[in-house]
């Protein structure tokens, strides 16, 4: 009754439409590339700090995030013991140790 109504270009099928992968294509490779270029790296450098500080040991010499240098004297479980000067200790969490230095580096300096 109304058909004369409605446009030519509404009764042909319409464009067919990208698959579902397709769409998600992007978005995907952007989550792969953020695991591959942020993630992976953090992990690695995390897992290796943690290996580091459980290597440590009584008389390595070591550096802190806050640029402290020392000689290791005493270990515990989430802090040690650096002396920084003859008969000078400080107490410092383990995580804030950043790079454990070669052996004999601060008798030079």
């Amino acid at each position: 009754m109304l058909d004369f109504l409605i446009s030519p270009a509404y009764a042909q099928q319409a464009a067919q439409q990208p698959g579902a992968l397709m769409q998600f294509l992007p978005l995907i490779v952007l989550v792969v590339l953020f695991y591959f270029m942020l993630i992976r790296p953090q992990m690695k450098r995390s897992r290796e700090h943690r290996d580091m500080l459980g290597k440590l040991a009584k008389g390595d010499e070591v550096v802190t995030s806050g640029g402290l240098a020392g000689r290791v004297t005493d270990i515990g479980e989430t802090f040690l013991t650096i002396e920084v000067a003859e008969h000078v200790g400080v107490k410092v969490q383990k995580a804030a140790v950043t790079s454990v230095l070669p052996k004999g580096t601060l008798k030079g300096g």
